[in-house]
């Protein structure tokens, strides 16, 4: 399942090689296309705990972000220097089991975190009124994409509003382990456009319990 999500990864680098928002969010949307491509919820879940495996540690002064080996590739301690150099942060050192420790100062991962969120909303608006989702007309998140409202001319969701659900999950839990926070909870709220009734509500600790049940 970590290969799905190779692409979650290239954000982390782009933001900190100094690439153009526009491949960025080319990256999110290609991780949005992943995770709507799972299964079952069981999938999706495994590919979050995936993205768990990135270590976050807030520090006094800096922040330290290790990266698991599955997403490193094959680099060297040079190259990692070099990336380093090129993009300004502290330094980047290779580990002994492959992964990756990048440590970078405050306003650095601030920017960073900044450049998801953009890169994460981008993504949101090109969901609305697409070809795969021609009923959703709005899609709001708050500022950690912790609270999704879904607005669509649905009265009842067909299959691909339904299956976004685990987009929402993904992207803020996504944004919660890049920040270093507890995922928690993600909370998505379905409107109709003309009535403004909520159609639809789910929340991700719900899943979470009903996918622990099942195992």
């Amino acid at each position: 399942m970590k290969k799905r999500i190779v692409a979650t990864m290239l954000i982390l680098s782009m933001a900190l090689s100094g690439c153009g928002s526009s491949g960025s969010a080319d990256t999110a949307t290609t991780s949005a296309q992943k995770v709507e491509d799972t299964s079952s919820t069981e999938d999706a879940f495994s590919e979050l705990d995936a993205l768990g495996d990135v270590e976050v540690d807030k520090n006094i002064f800096d922040v330290t972000i290790t990266v698991p080996a599955d997403y490193v590739g094959d680099v060297t301690q040079e190259e990692l220097d070099a990336q380093a150099k090129e993009s300004d942060i502290h330094s980047i050192t290779l580990n002994e089991d492959g992964s990756a420790t990048y440590v970078m100062s405050k306003s650095q991962h601030k920017q960073m975190m900044k450049d998801l969120a953009d890169n994460c909303n981008a993504s949101l608006s090109d969901m609305v009124g697409s070809d795969d989702y021609p009923n959703i007309t709005d899609i709001k998140a708050n500022s950690d994409f912790t609270n999704f409202t879904v607005t669509t001319t649905s009265t009842d969701l067909d299959l691909a509003e339904s299956m976004s659900i685990i987009v929402f999950y993904m992207y803020g839990g996504m944004y919660a382990i890049f920040n270093g926070s507890d995922v928690g909870n993600i909370h998505v709220d379905f409107v109709n456009a003309d009535s403004g009734e909520i159609i639809n509500s789910a929340d991700s600790s719900d899943m979470a319990a009903d996918n622990t049940e099942n195992q």
